[in-house]
């Protein structure tokens, strides 16, 4: 996994990291406010531990086009979309936003993913002219979000417009990359959903970056770490690729539908994609269930309920966090097909009395982006 190249700024401030190397921002001592920054200002986070890849040459777009689950061709400069490269069985393999500039295709990878994704790429590259490049150290992106957001960024860098209106409601089919200036540097600003929320990423590479952090900081924006990250996201119901998301699940199980394409034709897994939206058929979805502690509830942790005096066992958690909304905690889990309606209550964990977890309709928070399913 990469480290923040903010991770030393942090630790000056007093925030609180984790003891894992690299070290994760948790949050800056005050957990509550972060998440309401995020509810009524601006959030601020460090995303600068992202991977990035370049595919240029001049089938590029071609080439990521047939082997892509979402649009490639067609996407002008400024544009792109959430992605998905799907194993041949249809499961989803890797999770990305892709991005076109004039010369090139850009791929940012969650952290520590995109050697992978180049060598992924790599093995369905025979005589295209495409060439496939770690651009990692290239990339610092810092993200946004809350009511204050597109004030701040304004209030910062130097831009005609934003790339759409923050907090418009419906997340967008399509990304948009402006260019702004901050100071004497160029900074790309992309619209995009940040912990299941509208927001904008700001990148203009690394060397800007501690300053970026700070002006947006000085102009009112609250610095927040992973801990409030994950309430608004897992409110969200939005699904996290290597901990929600990984090659055991479709992406209709995650709630992936704006990350495929129905229309664009064939392309790597799509066969399994079409099957699945036209016949149904998923064994499990993504829902969201209140649990009645606030204790943690480790990623992996079983779901059953008794029926018919039988033990079943009917999902798996992948995600914890406190939920402000409902002052406890909440999972995100896979949970069987015809367990999924709210209301439906399981016991958590081995013990016979395991803490009880109820089915809440998803978003749980008002201001969340919605889902593009529903349960069933």
């Amino acid at each position: 996994m990469e480290r923040s190249i903010l991770t030393e700024l942090h630790r000056k401030a007093g925030a609180v990291l984790s003891r894992e190397e690299p070290p994760q921002l948790l949050t800056y001592g005050d957990v509550p406010a972060e998440y309401l920054a995020a509810q009524e200002g601006c959030a601020l986070f460090d995303r600068t531990d992202r991977g990035l890849l370049a595919v240029t040459g001049p089938e590029a777009a071609a080439f990521l086009h047939r082997l892509l689950a979402n649009l490639v061709l067609g996407l002008g400069p400024g544009r792109g979309n959430r992605n998905l490269l799907l194993t041949p069985k249809g499961k989803v393999r890797f999770d990305f936003d892709l991005t076109v500039e004039p010369e090139r295709i850009l791929l940012s990878t969650p952290p520590g993913r995109a050697r992978e994704l180049a060598q992924g790429l790599d093995t369905y590259l025979f005589a295209e002219k495409v060439q496939i490049a770690e651009r990692t150290g290239e990339h610092a992106p810092i993200e946004v979000c809350g009511p204050r957001s597109a004030e701040l960024v304004r209030a910062v860098v130097a831009l005609e417009r934003l790339p759409r209106e923050v907090g418009a409601g419906e997340p967008p089919s399509e990304l948009e990359t402006l260019a702004g200036r901050f100071e004497d540097t160029s900074v790309n600003v992309t619209s995009l959903p940040v912990a299941g929320s509208s927001g904008l990423r700001l990148d203009g590479g690394p060397a800007p970056a501690p300053a970026l952090w700070e002006a947006l900081r000085a102009a009112g924006a609250r610095p927040c770490g992973l801990v409030a990250r994950e309430s608004l996201r897992v409110e969200a119901g939005a699904a996290e690729p290597g901990v929600d998301v990984d090659e055991q699940v479709y992406p209709q199980e995650a709630r992936l539908e704006r990350a495929f394409s129905l229309e664009k034709g064939c392309y790597v897994g799509q066969e399994v994609v079409a099957k699945i939206d036209t016949y149904g058929g998923l064994n499990k979805l993504l829902v969201a269930l209140r649990v009645a502690s606030d204790d943690p509830v480790a990623r992996g942790t079983r779901l059953w309920r008794e029926e018919n005096g039988e033990r079943r066992d009917l999902g798996v958690v992948t995600s914890w966090a406190y939920s402000f909304v409902l002052e406890t905690g909440l999972v995100l889990a896979y949970v069987k097909r015809r367990h999924q309606a709210p209301g439906t209550s399981f016991r958590l964990g081995e013990a016979e009395r395991g803490p009880e977890a109820v089915i809440v309709p998803l978003p749980v928070r008002a201001n969340a982006l919605p889902l593009a399913t529903s349960e069933s």
